[in-house]
């Protein structure tokens, strides 16, 4: 198991509690060096809040930790390639790297339905991996969704 692996795994367990939770199950978490800053999972059902994804929470968490909202030289691990809002927060946040486990062919800005990583309009270049446990990571949206549609 390499380290983003590693760390990915970690997300999939807060993506985990976010199902447990009866959220769609996306976890994330931000990492600096090699130190854990933050985890955290969607919440927007629980919150009352279309932006309380789990990219979003795990900023939020992040910055109070860190006592400071720009969050340099960190990297976000998240189970599902994030939507345009969560990268607009993922650059305003200046984090400079985004490991991504499923593609998400309908609202992903990270390469799948759009990239905006690369639009010249944001003031920073943000390194992105994706499809890193993608097996496992996609697994848990499509079950989550299948048995909501039956």
């Amino acid at each position: 198991m390499n380290e983003d692996e590693k760390w990915m795994q970690i997300a999939i367990q807060e993506a985990i509690k976010a199902e447990k939770e009866g959220e769609v199950p996306v976890g994330a978490i931000i990492v600096k060096g090699d130190k854990l800053i933050a985890k955290s999972h969607n919440q927007s059902i629980a919150n009352h809040d279309a932006s309380a994804h789990a990219e979003i929470q795990v900023i939020r968490k992040a910055g109070i930790k860190l006592n400071n909202y720009r969050l340099s030289n960190s990297k976000l691990y998240v189970t599902l390639e994030p939507c345009a809002m969560c990268l607009g927060a993922i650059i305003h946040a200046r984090i400079n790297e985004i490991v991504f486990g499923a593609y998400d062919y309908k609202t992903g800005v990270c390469g799948s339905c759009a990239d905006l990583t690369t639009a010249k309009f944001f003031n920073q270049t943000i390194q992105v991996n994706g499809g890193i446990l993608e097996y496992d990571c996609k697994n848990l949206i499509t079950n989550f969704f299948k048995i909501r549609r039956y």
